[in-house]
């Protein structure tokens, strides 16, 4: 019995396994479709992901800014130039530090506000836009005297249709 099993040819009744050419074509077809829906997510996901950095580092420099003017505020840090009105000079001095004085203590110590200038996540680079007090508060061109506010030199609009500029 055994030998006569051997000897007969196979046939498509005995249940020949593999896939036939059509359920090739349509599984690699299916592949196709869910890989064309995933690269509009990714990048959309990646977009996503670069506007939260740059909405953090924008937060970082401001909350650097606004905690200078406090220590201005509360008489810590002296300013030699009027034109300053209590803000930086420059984003780098920010991340030199600046010194602190106690007025009732002769001792200063020197205060690092920023690690380091934030990188534009879409430039690419550490160049930030730039007002100073005196300037318009949608200036694009800076005026020099002091940093009141910084803003992204990224052209292009965001998810939520807002210019990144004008974060």
């Amino acid at each position: 019995m055994i030998s006569e099993l051997r000897n007969r040819p196979v046939s498509r009744s005995m249940g020949q396994r593999g896939i036939t050419f059509i359920e090739l074509l349509a599984a690699i077809t299916i592949l196709l479709v869910l890989a064309t829906a995933v690269v509009p997510i990714y990048h959309w996901y990646d977009k996503r992901r670069m506007e939260a950095e740059l909405k953090i580092g924008l937060e970082t420099m401001r909350a650097a800014i606004d905690q200078y003017r406090k220590y201005v505020d509360e008489g810590l840090i002296i300013q030699e130039d009027i034109d300053q009105m209590g803000y930086p000079i420059d984003l780098e001095s920010l991340v030199e530090g600046v010194e602190l004085g106690d007025p009732n203590s002769p001792e200063a110590k020197t205060v690092k506000l920023l690690y380091r200038v934030p990188i534009d996540p879409f430039t690419g680079l550490d160049e930030w836009g730039m007002r100073s007090y005196q300037d318009d508060w949608d200036s694009t061109s800076w005026g020099g005297e002091n940093v009141y506010d910084v803003y992204s030199l990224a052209p292009g609009i965001a998810l939520d249709g807002t210019y990144y500029s004008e974060w």
